[in-house]
């Protein structure tokens, strides 16, 4: 049926052809990780009979199919040979191969399962993974092995469980999708080179965070939401899903812009989304589909992290609606955005009684 047709590994090989770097364990680093993804995607697809018949009834269903996703990738990805360490959303701290396996040059960040609170609902939802490089002489990584900026991701990419399942993969030539094929049991190239439109109206935010948000975003939706008589002079449409990866996929698919900004309901924490498990990862894959990913202020491929953890404002998808948004963040850093003012002519000038 698929005679001719490229699956993963025959596409990775072939990248590998053209790059060296991809050459050796890189290959079979991408083989384990797919097989970490079609178990979590039968997991996904069997809801609530999987929920009805797993033994286990001291959680919710939801955080043991969570528990059962960072499990999936730690088994399926460390006896291999190709990973010196890992890290996940779920965990704390950085995960070290056991003793009895060997070590490779890489390093794995994922996200598990991302949204996997929209499952009982049956909402898509997926998995994101990021390749990092490891230095040579790191026998046991620890947090500061994680630390790179994404320009140094070698590779990044997301499944998305939904009613099929998709890999979108990215090795820095382009971006590519591929299907699962349920009977054969292969991801099969279905999407090559995809491209985000430079525009866009579609919008993707969450509007009920409105209050909290910084001038510049709110300044961005409200014009976006004026429509045809407001300054941008046409009508844009709102779509949240609040599932990250399938609005991800969306915008790869469709176009837009997704919005999950810097806010005032916990200022703390910086953002919502992690840089390391989400918008590094994200910003490769926007990135090499010719869309944008931004703080608002800056690149977020070129933020440096000082924590695993760390969260951030992320902006991604058509290019000029990122850059829009980036030029009303430094319009009212620098007060461009406001109405000009006088002291000449103020209320209190030379020309008013006082």
């Amino acid at each position: 049926m698929y005679s001719g047709r490229t699956n993963v590994n025959k596409f990775i090989i072939e990248q590998a052809r053209v790059n060296p770097e991809l050459a050796g364990d890189f290959a079979a680093l991408i083989s384990d990780v797919v097989r970490a993804c079609k178990a979590i995607a039968h997991a996904v697809a069997r809801g609530e009979l999987g929920r009805v018949t797993e033994a286990g009834a001291d959680a919710d269903p939801r955080q043991r199919l969570a528990r059962f996703a960072n499990d999936a990738f730690l088994r399926h990805c460390e006896w291999g040979g190709h990973l010196a360490g890992m890290s996940s959303k779920q965990m704390d701290a950085p995960y070290a191969i056991p003793q009895e396996y060997p070590r490779g040059r890489h390093l794995l960040v994922f996200d598990p399962i991302d949204g996997y609170l929209n499952t009982d609902v049956n909402i898509s939802v997926g998995s994101i993974f990021s390749v990092l490089r490891c230095a040579p002489e790191c026998a046991t990584p620890t947090h500061s092995d994680f630390l790179q900026p994404g320009t140094r991701q070698i590779a990044a990419g997301y499944a998305l469980y939904g009613p099929a399942t998709l890999l979108v993969l990215t090795v820095g030539s382009g971006v590519f999708g591929f299907t699962l094929d349920p009977e054969l049991g292969e991801f099969i190239l279905t999407h090559p080179n995809l491209q985000i439109p430079a525009d866009t109206l579609d919008v993707a935010v969450n509007i009920a965070n409105e209050r909290f948000w910084d001038k510049p975003v709110k300044r961005y939706v409200r014009e976006c939401m004026a429509g045809q008589a407001g300054p941008r002079g046409a009508d844009f449409n709102m779509r949240w899903i609040a599932s990250l990866v399938a609005d991800l996929h969306r915008i790869f698919l469709r176009g837009g812009v997704f919005l999950y900004p810097r806010d005032s309901k916990d200022a703390s924490k910086g953002g919502r989304l992690r840089l390391m498990f989400e918008a590094n990862p994200i910003a490769l894959l926007v990135e090499q589909a010719g869309g944008a990913a931004s703080t608002g202020r800056s690149r977020i491929l070129d933020v440096e992290p000082a924590q695993l953890h760390e969260r951030g404002p992320v902006i991604f998808g058509s290019r000029n609606e990122v850059r829009r948004l980036e030029r009303y963040h430094a319009e009212a850093d620098c007060g461009a955005d406001e109405p000009y003012t006088s002291p000449l002519f103020g209320t209190r000038s030379l020309f008013i009684a006082s």
